[in-house]
């Protein structure tokens, strides 16, 4: 049995907002758009919302990641200062493995033996510089070894559900048994932006200096004035090709764009760029509303309270073509036909559901807004009465 909402078309304008959204699969082709052809092995535009998947070729194809890994990298930094276990201001002593004439030939940030930098400049040196000195010094300073700090990177792609990932290095040269896929990258990406806005913020810097030698942020993206490209991270090795995960903004709408085995250095911009000017082209990102606003009130039963306040805990966001906003319906099914105590605030007890032309496009999760206690004896019994009898007439 669901339950259906009394308004449809005008829903979206009136009280209808979700935390937790899934799309239905294939959404581009679904919404009869054409995805862009691109000269990639692997790619995928992804709404940074609602994690749809707008668009892509070979997502879940393992690929060698080369220095797109440092998102990963970068990601682990972050979090460790922002827990506190690190400072910005602390200082690392530069160690023979993480000296920058371990790695000729790749992008490095030219540290020296023995030298002592702060963590905040080796966490610059590994986004903006790509360097992969400085990945293994600030491995060696957050975990004690390079192997340490790579469990830790594998440990957050079980966290976050990625399939088909696993790092083998802390700075993604070639190895063995290291790999990852667009859908992960984008994903990972997406965790970055959301969980670290201040580890994130960095990645928008076009350059960096250190050591009296200044090098740009190889994302030519952040140059583009068309779009408003604020990250992500590069990478380049003869096993993987050239590799661009890329982020966009325009108002409420941000895409994640990755694309994987790019034959040139210019072509993973260029194959970028046409990726995210398609998703900017055909789609928009709607927020119905803020956190908490009340989408239905039930009955509810065996508890202190006769009703239930649903709704959803977290803003929420719906990504659709162009010009559809006026087509939109919404209805919302309950889990269970009737809704008993105790309930607690964050609780999920069905789902509102999006359509456009008729097909199901969007779900998102319904929530208790406020706590239900379990009533007393009498009053259990009193609405187990009422529930016998209403079972009979069901």
């Amino acid at each position: 049995m669901f339950y259906r909402s009394k308004v449809k078309t005008t829903l979206l304008a009136t009280g209808l907002l979700f935390a937790t959204s899934g799309f239905a699969a294939d959404e581009a082709v679904q919404f009869n758009i054409a995805p862009p052809q691109l000269n990639a092995q692997t790619f995928i535009l992804m709404d940074y919302h609602t994690g749809a998947v707008l668009a892509a070729k070979e997502p879940d194809q393992r690929q060698a990641p080369a220095s797109l890994t440092k998102i990963m990298t970068s990601y682990v930094v972050g979090d460790a200062i922002k827990q506190g276990k690190i400072r910005n201001d602390d200082m690392v002593t530069v160690s023979e493995n993480a000296w920058g004439r371990n790695f000729p030939g790749s992008s490095k940030m030219f540290l020296n033996v023995n030298q002592q930098v702060s963590v905040s400049d080796l966490n610059h040196g590994i986004i903006i510089a790509s360097g992969n000195d400085a990945c293994v010094a600030i491995a060696e300073h957050i975990a004690g070894t390079e192997k340490n700090f790579i469990d830790i990177m594998n440990q957050y792609v079980q966290k976050f559900g990625l399939k088909n990932t696993h790092f083998a290095t802390v700075h993604g040269l070639d190895a063995e048994n290291q790999y990852s896929s667009s859908r992960d990258m984008a994903i990972m990406a997406s965790h970055m932006i959301r969980d670290l806005p201040e580890e994130y913020a960095i990645h928008s810097q076009k350059e960096f200096t250190f050591n009296k030698i200044k090098q740009q942020n190889r994302n030519g993206l952040l140059w583009d004035k068309t779009l408003t490209v604020d990250g992500v991270k590069t990478g380049h090795t003869d096993q993987a090709g050239y590799n661009l995960v890329a982020s966009a903004v325009d108002g409420d709408t941000r895409f994640i764009t990755v694309v994987m085995g790019v034959p040139t250095i210019k072509g993973r911009e260029v194959e970028t760029k046409k990726l995210l000017q398609w998703g900017f082209n055909n789609f928009e990102t709607l927020k119905p509303l803020n956190a908490g606003t009340v989408v239905s009130e039930q009955t509810i039963y065996y508890g202190k309270e006769n009703k239930v306040k649903l709704g959803t805990i977290e803003n929420g966001y719906i990504t659709i073509p162009k010009g559809k906003q006026a087509e939109l319906k919404a209805r919302y099914e309950l889990s269970k036909k009737y809704l008993e105590a105790p309930l607690q605030k964050g609780d999920v007890v069905g789902q509102v559901i999006y359509q456009l032309d008729g097909k199901d496009v969007a779900t998102i999760n319904l929530q208790v807004l406020e706590p239900v206690e379990e009533a007393g004896f009498f009053g259990k019994i009193i609405d187990w009465i009422i529930l016998t009898v209403k079972s009979l007439f069901s």
